[in-house]
Parts: C-alpha cells; sequence; structure tokens
C-alpha cells in the first residue's frame, strides 16, 4: 500500500474536503482542542462524503484516534480491547461517546484505535520526562508502584498502515493499541536516572485525577 499523505489545516477542513471523493482514509489524529476539533473533523468529513463520494464508491475509511485513558485508571485489572468502558479518566470522559459515534456511522467505515502512552521520537507525553532530566534532576507525577502500557511511534504508525490496509473489513471495531507488557515506572525513572547523569528523581502528587494517571494494564492491539 502507498501512502500520499495529505497536509492541510484541522480547524478549517473545507479546503480539502472535496477530495474525500477520491481517499482511501481519513486518519485523525489529532492535538490541541481534541474535544471541539476532534467532533468537528468528524461531523464535516461525514458530511463529504455524502456531498462528494460518488453514491456507487466504498465507504470512506475513518480511523479516530482515541486512547485508552478511556479505560480508567484501575491497575489492578487486565483491560482488552473488548473490556466494557465503565469509568473513563476524567480529562477524557467525552471520549467514549465520540468513539461510538465512530464505529457505528452509517457514512463512514469507522475504526477507532486506543493507543497507550507513545515513547519514540519526540516522545510525546514523555517527552517533559526527559526534559526534566536534562535539567539535572528527574521529577514526575503520580506515586511508586505504578506501571505503564506503552507503544513506540513505529509500531503505532504500522498498526495504522495495517487498519488503513484492511479497513474495508475492519469497520466498527475498536483497537486498544499496546505492548504485551507493562512497563514499572519506578523502573523507567530509574533507569533516565542512570542514562542522563541526573542526581536522582522524585515524584509529584498529581493535584487532581486529569493530571498524569497511572494506565491500565492494557494489553495487546
Amino acid at each position: 500500500m502507498t501512502v500520499i499523505p495529505i497536509v492541510a489545516p484541522i480547524d478549517n477542513p473545507s479546503a480539502w474536503l472535496p477530495l474525500v471523493a477520491s481517499l482511501d482514509v481519513v486518519i485523525e489524529a489529532i492535538s490541541g482542542e481534541v474535544k471541539v476539533l476532534s467532533e468537528k473533523l468528524l461531523n464535516a468529513v461525514t458530511e463529504a462524503a455524502k456531498q462528494y463520494r460518488p453514491p456507487d464508491a466504498p465507504k470512506l475509511a475513518y480511523i479516530y484516534t482515541s486512547g485508552c485513558w478511556v479505560h480508567g485508571d484501575n491497575p489492578r485489572e487486565i483491560i482488552s480491547d473488548t473490556t466494557p468502558i465503565t469509568q473513563s479518566v476524567e480529562l477524557v470522559s467525552w471520549r467514549p461517546l465520540l468513539e461510538q459515534k465512530v464505529a457505528k456511522s452509517t457514512v463512514l467505515n469507522g475504526i477507532v484505535i486506543r493507543p497507550a502512552l507513545l515513547y519514540g521520537r519526540s516522545a510525546s507525553i514523555l517527552g517533559l520526562l526527559f526534559k526534566t532530566a536534562q535539567e539535572g534532576r528527574v521529577k514526575w507525577f503520580g506515586t511508586p508502584g505504578g506501571r505503564y502500557s506503552l507503544i513506540h511511534q513505529d509500531d503505532l504508525g504500522e498498526l495504522y498502515l495495517l487498519v488503513a490496509e484492511k479497513s474495508a473489513v475492519l469497520g466498527g471495531q475498536l483497537f486498544d493499541a499496546a505492548n504485551d507488557f507493562t512497563e514499572s515506572v519506578d523502573d523507567i525513572l530509574q533507569k533516565l536516572v542512570h542514562v542522563s547523569g541526573a542526581s536522582g528523581y522524585d515524584y509529584i502528587p498529581p493535584t487532581n485525577r486529569t493530571s498524569a494517571p497511572n494506565q491500565p494494564n492494557t494489553v495487546g492491539n
């Protein structure tokens, strides 16, 4: 499969929406005002598919990037793709409803991917952790004993490619994207101190539950 990306604005998609007539897949993986922009983009692409896509064309594949925080903060249970969503982290409590709008779309071939905590390259959220090491002492939110579900950026990119290739048979599916094992946060911080030469590490007690929760033991994709 050859991927030809289109770089276009998210907050004003009108410039590229006519291209929906011939696209194979739209992958939503945005940052910033995600709560507003995610729903806005889904609605815009849905209407564009109705307007521009030939009536005899296959459904346009739409891959929505959610996140495994929708499973909540429950490190004592094994969580998988088929686990019902009952108590999401407050910060992303709006996402399950949007996930269902994507998965149950009658216009788009909607698919949901829920990445775990990303590492590699720019490191996403973990980039903030590495920055503290550069400042001389590692500081991170949480308490001792936590574990993280993780996925490397390259592996996540490969998953997007595989899902896009098989989108015709994956419509309506929701996938947790995570390594097959979780990592001790204590071990991560200790190793970062070792390789960076920092003086040590400290946990920063979270001031609320929307800051940086320990992720559930999400395994597999």
